[in-house]
């Protein structure tokens, strides 16, 4: 591959026509619509049997909790909205299963080294519920209470005050994040998410108070009667808080699969052009700011762990986001939670009455799965390698997976000089490098290397991806 000639300089909206469409976000590789309802699970357990003995090596794990006292219409989550009375207890009774029926499969002394707690609204929980979760967790697993390790918890503003913000500490949790979306009231009330700047500036001075490790705040980019001026004033108090690390997802909207999202008026939604126009701002003005840009959606303030762990190659891409590669394997706990165990992917029950039925029946609520292959893997390590490190050095895949990268991605490489064409990677004999001007193009980049994408785009079951800008 040689380095191809000066590139053309297309306008945003005539790159929004060549590229828009849907993809995968690529929190893995493959993707969760390859997971199947018949993959061989026996094998699966039998493999967590064996490992059981001689792994000993770190694990994260990842905790989820439906539940959420209000609907947020943007919300594309597994949420069960409810005030239900005894909702929370019955599951953590069916998690308490589970849990112990996890420890037994994989053992308790690898060491915990990440965790998070992730929903729905985990605050959901009172303090009691909390406390008990956290200590049901250590009982069967080797938490840490020392040394470097991330233990984080996402946080709805409206459902936790400065007690709970102790407790929350008390419990080991050093990392906390805030889903904050917009600060704009038009906004807030077009999502039914209303939460005042007042707010959430009290609730971030009673986290520094605390001196938890970091404080990370979700933004969404897309949202009804968002603009680029709605956004600079959300971004202008976001600055003012300073949290360590800024999340700025794009908008999801998908109706059809997610309910709620039809109280959204589509004709309120920025165009695609627009969102491109938001999402390149944001990058301008968070990097002037003092952030720096990591992979595909996040920002860290210089000395924050992700920032050295991209300039050290240990970032990693997981169903939680960006993240530092503390463990190999990842064990998803709760309802439609997905864990990575070695060469599989599974998935836990979907539907909360059938992970019920599971757990009732004192058996693991595994519902679909996949294990990967030699192909997997080499496309795996291509697609995160840029997602993540905007980099792919094509010579080291030559070595790790026995290949030539030309021969073997030949078809793959004209899709690549087209878009190096446009000015969205750089093309050299061993090496792929995203620009700048491709970041918001990263997704659409790594399609290219997708071998699930082009048989099923046709399908009339192909699965639904949210849009690519």
């Amino acid at each position: 591959m040689n380095k191809l000639s000066t590139p053309t300089r297309l306008s945003n909206q005539a790159l929004v026509n060549k590229y828009a469409g849907s993809g995968p976000r690529y929190t893995s590789y493959p993707t969760a619509p390859q997971f199947r309802d018949d993959f061989p699970l026996q094998d699966y357990l039998a493999e967590q049997a064996r490992q059981r003995v001689s792994n000993h090596s770190d694990l994260s794990l990842y905790v989820h909790i439906p539940f959420c006292a209000d609907i947020c219409y943007y919300c594309a989550c597994n949420k069960i909205v409810t005030r239900e009375g005894g909702a929370s207890r019955r599951y953590l009774d069916k998690l308490h299963r589970e849990i112990v029926l996890q420890s037994e499969l994989h053992g308790s002394s690898r060491p915990i080294r990440q965790l998070h707690w992730g929903g729905g609204t985990p605050t959901y929980l009172d303090h009691a519920e909390l406390t008990e979760l956290m200590h049901d967790l250590a009982s069967h697993f080797q938490l840490l209470d020392q040394g470097h390790r991330e233990y984080s918890i996402e946080i709805d503003p409206r459902t936790t005050d400065g007690n709970g913000i102790a407790l929350l500490k008390g419990l080991g949790f050093n990392r906390i994040s805030l889903g904050i979306q917009d600060f704009d009231p038009l906004v807030q009330k077009s999502v039914n998410r209303v939460q005042p700047f007042a707010m959430v500036k009290k609730l971030v001075e009673q986290i520094r108070q605390h001196d938890f490790r970091s404080l990370s705040f979700d933004l969404i980019y897309g949202l009804p009667n968002q603009d680029r001026y709605t956004m600079d004033a959300t971004l202008d108090k976001v600055m003012q808080l300073q949290p360590e690390r800024i999340a700025c997802y794009n908008y999801a909207h998908l109706p059809d699969r997610f309910s709620s999202q039809r109280a959204i008026d589509r004709l309120s939604l920025p165009s695609a052009a627009t969102k491109l126009a938001i999402q390149e701002h944001i990058a301008e003005k968070l990097q002037a700011g003092g952030y720096v840009h990591i992979g595909l959606d996040h920002y860290v303030l210089p000395s924050d762990d992700l920032a050295i762990a991209q300039q050290q190659g240990r970032l990693q891409r997981n169903f939680q986001g960006y993240s530092v590669q503390l463990a190999d394997d990842l064990l998803g706990l709760g309802v439609s939670a997905i864990s990575q165990m070695g060469d599989y992917y599974v998935q836990n029950e979907h539907k909360l009455d059938d992970y019920y039925s599971a757990l009732g029946e004192n058996r693991l609520p595994l519902r679909r799965g996949y294990l990967m292959n030699d192909e997997d893997k080499l496309r795996r390590h291509v697609i995160m390698e840029l997602i993540c490190n905007l980099y792919l050095d094509t010579a080291d895949c030559n070595l790790l997976y026995e290949i030539d990268f030309t021969s073997h991605f030949a078809d793959e490489l004209t899709s690549l000089k087209a878009m190096a064409n446009d000015g969205l990677l750089e093309l050299d004999s061993d090496s792929v490098r995203i620009t700048e001007r491709g970041r918001p193009f990263l997704r659409n980049i790594c399609m290219v290397f997708d071998q699930y994408l082009a048989p099923q785009s046709a399908a009339a079951n192909a699965p639904r991806y949210s849009a690519t800008i």
